[in-house]
């Protein structure tokens, strides 16, 4: 069979298979789950209603690109598999790397692909990157309006919102996951306690909804998987999507720490696995362990044999519990709005 029959074929199936499911079940052709945004972009509730119908049914493969190269994981992964995944995660984690950031969200996008976003949020009184986000800063005193921790902050807060507005000006959808693996001690964000956090989440999430307009955000929460406390949960009025990261050392389903959050959140958000080392075996995920999508952390993560071998690679992409580029782009042109 050559590679144009094979990929028709399954995507007829694919298409067949979300006519039924929506069939036996009218709740997957017409969500009613609602983002926390009052009044998001309509391609944003399309997208959204899109997650909701995939949800416990599907898992969306994800990649994590790279800051020094960061088309190598894309070109590896289409060379080992055929395939692409269907959501691309990029970073702000270098200024003068964002607006090349944007394009390629922008491209990522255009291209039917999803996007998401994390920030390492370099703490905002010493310099952007990596290690300054695992520098402290005084959160307590940024939260006090006329500090010049406040003030630092307060900067940081409107040149990522004016990456943002890019974004939304584009049309592009983004995954927003801001303030990521809290609960742990080694961000900034996340070394004053839940109270603290929680008060930073509402401010960037209040500023960025109800003053700066970014209808095109999803937000995501993501616990770090050592630590999912209840303490931490901004709470669904500000929360889309809930999820945890493990660097597991195999590829199992981590359904202990699905079945955290799901205690949780319960069933008003899906949850994602919203970072990874080795990508857990398809066949092992089911009602205990339904993550929405995992997302394979760059690099080392993806090529090195220990993590994700070739031969699993290409299983795992073919598998028909995860959905690639391909298969999102066909089934979010079936799937109404």
């Amino acid at each position: 069979m050559s590679a144009s029959t094979l990929l028709a074929t399954r995507r007829t199936a694919l298409a067949g298979g979300l006519a039924l499911a929506a069939a036996a079940n009218p709740a997957l052709a017409t969500p009613t789950r609602r983002l926390s945004n009052p009044n998001p972009s309509a391609e944003a509730r399309a997208l959204y209603a899109f997650l909701w119908s995939q949800y416990g049914r599907k898992t969306m493969t994800g990649q994590q690109e790279g800051v020094a190269h960061p088309d190598a994981e894309l070109a590896y992964i289409q060379a080992k598999t055929g395939q692409l995944p269907a959501i691309l995660g990029l970073d702000y984690i270098a200024p003068h790397d964002n607006t090349a950031v944007n394009d390629r969200a922008t491209a990522w996008s255009r291209s039917g692909g999803v996007v998401t976003l994390c920030w390492h949020w370099g703490a905002p009184d010493i310099g952007p990157g990596y290690e300054n986000a695992k520098k402290d800063f005084d959160l307590v005193a940024a939260l006090q309006s006329g500090t010049p921790q406040n003030r630092a902050m307060t900067r940081d807060l409107t040149q990522v919102a004016d990456l943002l507005a890019v974004l939304r000006d584009r049309k592009v959808l983004v995954l927003w996951r801001p303030l990521h693996e809290f609960g742990g001690d080694w961000f900034w964000w996340g070394k004053h306690g839940p109270k603290t956090f929680k008060a930073l989440w509402a401010l960037m999430y209040d500023d960025f909804t109800h003053r700066r307009g970014l209808d095109n955000l999803i937000w995501v929460a993501g616990w770090a998987g050592q630590n999912v406390d209840p303490d931490w949960y901004p709470g669904r009025e500000r929360v889309d999507i809930a999820g945890a990261d493990l660097y597991a050392d195999d590829h199992g389903a981590m359904a202990p720490m699905f079945q955290q959050v799901r205690a949780v959140v319960g069933d008003t958000v899906p949850i994602c696995l919203h970072e990874n080392g080795p990508i857990p075996d398809p066949a092992l995920l089911g009602p205990q362990a339904d993550w929405l999508w995992f997302m394979t952390w760059h690099t080392r993560w993806l090529t090195d044999p220990s993590q994700n071998d070739p031969a699993h690679l290409k299983a795992y992409y073919a598998a028909d519990r995860y959905l690639t580029k391909d298969a999102v782009k066909l089934l979010r042109g079936a799937t109404p709005t």
